[in-house]
């Protein structure tokens, strides 16, 4: 099918493609001020100790940098990505915590940020034999493929233990005279159980003998058996049949989807967060459906059980089409959502407190602290932990479903929140996400400038962690593994926003769920070509609206735009507007003519649209959008 050519001139650019090509290359930029202050010559981080406690930590200094790639970033950031991933696992093996090149023994909340990394990667080179081979080799330490790992059982459906890996299933994780004791940092989270006697409060956890009995208490209960943290492998398994296609793969995700489905339904609809070895929710757990290691009652509750369930149901959605799969997550949200208060935020105790910087400032804006606020944790004595209602989850379950009743939930909690939406505040999270509310306020027609916006706060943050980076005198020597989370230039969110039409993958293990992708025809590679810039304006179930610019006045750009992160969507008809005006006028005239157009349609029935964008060029495509029409695939056969 011939390509469809862009024939409207661009003569008045649009601030916000100029600012998204800015971005673009200063992150670039930043890449060589980063690694000559953070990295070894051979690609691993400057860390001059012995030993690490976690892993996670080391992989999260580089995640989103694949994700560049893909979005158009520079082609040598696909093999700086790799030499790093290389180069820390390497380094990680080094310290003992890495077995095979994947996780010897580590809980899924933190591998799951550790992965995020490897899926951006393969999401950027899937046809890279070595990581396909990896993607499967990682995957089948918990298919039961590999016979020689045992953290899968078969007959109940379950991962065996909440600590598990390469190394296999860790039943025996805390040992029998493990002691938990109090620490500042941890402190924020209360404690594990609340059953023990004579500890109330973290405080007593100070004595020595409180401390032994919360850590035999943890021993006890907290490894034996799955917990709902692991749906996280679910993405791990995905991954790889998105790489070959295997449907053994396939299989295992439903299968493990399908029977926390079953254990949510037989729990009220709330997923419990603790199997036995036996198949039973709280063989374990005194008969509890709470108490798992990061689960209801610790640390953190709804932020990563919603998480994990939006993961699960995600992926089945991808392998399936069916979206009956959001039910779980989408009961998850509403149980605690119909739990909440109005409340004075500022006299709440708040874990996360944190992770919260955008409600904070929009409140500020607001001049007031009332807002809606809802419970995270569960333990013996009900609910507790009120904060924010993430934006996080509904917009994630909108960007999955499209389903009208979803997008009620997002105004539903707008409503509520008691600030605007509109605001556009200057940070970068841990997640690189937290500015859903002005997105979706754009989608909805009413936040016009969020686009430029929100380049331009991207780039206000880029220019403050470059100042981090310039003067950071322990770069070398410091002891803080967070400092590359911290000080990391690259942020994605804006450009995966405004270019591919969703919200940023989930933090703990999630797989980018876009409404397009693009690749660039000249130099057949993924992303958009030099010059060239991209704004989805519409998000509708069967609807997807996107504007091209090409800002140069002197080249030929010629880009493929592509249904979906995998290619599970499927064009209809797409419709666009034709210059029937002379352009450029006579060379003795002062300017064009007003320009005039007419409507144009095709229909495309595929799952990619070609497009070629003349020197100084841009178009605005309506695509009709049948979701999940495609069986989903992680290779890229771009036409030509």
């Amino acid at each position: 099918m011939e390509p469809i050519r862009a024939t409207i001139p661009c003569t008045d650019a649009p601030a916000w493609a100029s600012w998204q090509r800015r971005l673009l290359a200063d992150m670039e930029g930043s890449i060589e001020p980063y690694t000559e202050a953070y990295c070894e010559p051979d690609g691993s981080l400057k860390w001059r100790h012995d030993s690490a406690h976690s892993l996670d930590d080391f992989y999260e200094a580089f995640f989103n940098w694949p994700l560049l790639y893909t979005i158009g970033g520079r082609q040598d950031l696909l093999s700086r990505s790799q030499h790093h991933w290389e180069a820390v696992t390497r380094q990680l093996t080094k310290f003992g915590l890495v077995q095979d090149e994947y996780a010897l023994k580590d809980d899924q909340f933190h591998q799951g940020e550790s992965d995020i990394f490897w899926y951006n990667l393969c999401l950027a080179d899937p046809h890279n034999a070595a990581n396909v081979e990896r993607a499967c080799r990682f995957a089948d330490l918990y298919t039961g493929h590999n016979p020689a790992v045992d953290n899968w059982d078969p007959n109940g459906k379950l991962i065996r233990s909440a600590y598990n890996g390469s190394g296999g299933a860790v039943l025996d994780f805390y040992a029998a005279d493990h002691q938990y004791r109090w620490s500042a940092g941890m402190s924020v989270y209360g404690m594990p159980y609340y059953d023990i006697p004579g500890v109330s409060t973290a405080t007593d956890l100070k004595d020595e003998t409180n401390a032994k009995a919360m850590g035999a208490a943890m021993a006890r209960r907290m490894t034996r058996g799955d917990c709902v943290a692991n749906l996280s492998v679910i993405t791990l398994v995905t991954n790889a049949w998105l790489l070959t296609g295997e449907p053994r793969y396939r299989k295992w995700v439903l299968d493990y989807a399908e029977v926390w489905t079953e254990r949510a339904r037989a729990n009220g609809g709330l997923l419990p967060d603790n199997v036995g070895l036996s198949g039973e929710v709280g063989e374990h757990m005194e008969g509890n459906w709470y108490g798992a290691l990061y689960g209801w009652t610790w640390p953190h509750g709804f932020y990563n059980i919603q998480q994990e369930a939006l993961l699960a149901a995600s992926c089945a959605l991808l392998m399936t089409g069916d979206t009956s799969w959001l039910d779980m997550p989408r009961t998850q949200q509403d149980h605690i959502f119909e739990m909440g208060e109005v409340r004075d935020v500022g006299k709440q105790h708040m874990s996360l407190w944190h992770h919260w910087i955008g409600h904070w400032r929009g409140l500020e804006r607001a001049g007031h602290n009332n807002s809606y606020v809802v419970p995270y944790r569960y333990g013996d004595a009900g609910w507790f932990d009120w904060q924010p209602l993430s934006a996080i989850y509904p917009v994630a379950l909108w960007n999955l479903s499209m389903a009208e009743g979803d997008w009620r939930r997002i105004e539903d909690l707008r409503n509520l929140e008691g600030y605007d939406w509109r605001g556009v505040f200057s940070f970068r999270n841990k997640e690189d996400a937290g500015h859903e509310q002005p997105w979706v306020r754009y989608l909805a027609g009413a936040n016009p400038t969020c686009p430029e916006q929100m380049l331009a706060a991207s780039h206000g943050e880029l220019c403050r962690r470059m100042e981090l980076i310039r003067a950071d005198g322990e770069a070398a020597t410091h002891k803080d593994v967070h400092r590359w989370q911290h000080t990391n230039p690259v942020s994605t969110e804006a450009l995966v926003q405004q270019t591919l039409g969703a919200p940023q993958s989930l933090y703990n293990g999630g797989l980018m769920h876009a409404r397009l992708r693009y690749a660039d025809r000249d130099a057949q590679r993924p992303g958009l070509p030099p010059d060239v810039a991209a704004l989805v304006e519409g998000l509708q179930g069967e609807r997807t609206v996107v504007t091209l610019v090409n800002l140069s006045p002197f080249e030929h750009r010629r880009l493929t735009l592509r249904g979906g992160s995998f290619g599970e969507h499927r064009f209809g008809e797409a419709t666009w507007d034709e210059r029937s005006s002379t352009y450029p006028g006579a060379s003795d005239e002062y300017a064009a003519e007003p320009l005039t157009t007419t409507t144009q349609t095709r229909q495309i029935h595929d799952t990619h649209v070609a497009v070629d964008l003349p020197p100084g060029t841009t178009i605005t495509l309506q695509l009709d959008t049948e979701r999940y029409a495609n069986t989903a695939s992680a290779t890229l056969p771009w036409p030509q």
